[in-house]
């Protein structure tokens, strides 16, 4: 059984195509992860307007960003009862964000759209990238499974 994943495009401009990589990536991401069959998240796609403003509400930073997570397992325990779904969180992605990167650094829109959901999916899991050591360690898990899935650099 897969993870559940809400896919969520309020730009209205991604294609079957990008979807389905989302969908595709985060199921591999979710696999290499040990994350439990059956539990949930989200991936909503927005624009540089509404992910500022959700920046600015949420982490006081007013000014447009690529990815925000919002993790909803944050330091407790999964669920014992069955019934009860394992819900990771919320990761929005700003597509507006995600071209502009994508030019920058020279790769495809499908690579930074894999690397940015990936990025999400592990701070769901509780990783950061607020030491050296973190850093590293959550950037070759990202860069791991991007690789598996044949999104390399």
């Amino acid at each position: 059984m897969n993870v559940i994943i809400d896919l969520i495009d309020e730009t209205g401009s991604l294609t079957d195509n990008d979807m389905n990589l989302l969908q595709n990536i985060l199921q591999k991401g979710c696999e290499r992860e040990q994350v439990p069959a059956d539990s949930e998240l989200s991936v909503t796609i927005l624009d540089n307007k509404t992910i500022q403003t959700m920046n600015h509400q949420y982490r006081g930073i007013d000014k447009p960003t690529d990815v925000i997570s919002f993790a909803l397992n944050d330091e407790e325990e999964m669920p014992d009862d069955p019934e009860v779904p394992n819900l990771l969180g919320d990761i929005l992605i700003s597509l507006e964000q995600a071209k502009d990167q994508a030019e920058a650094y020279g790769h495809s829109l499908e690579r930074e759209l894999g690397f940015l959901a990936i990025h999400g999916l592990l701070h769901l899991l509780g990783y950061t990238h607020d030491t050296a050591e973190a850093e590293k360690e959550m950037f070759s898990r990202q860069e791991s499974i991007l690789s598996d899935y044949g999104l390399e650099r």
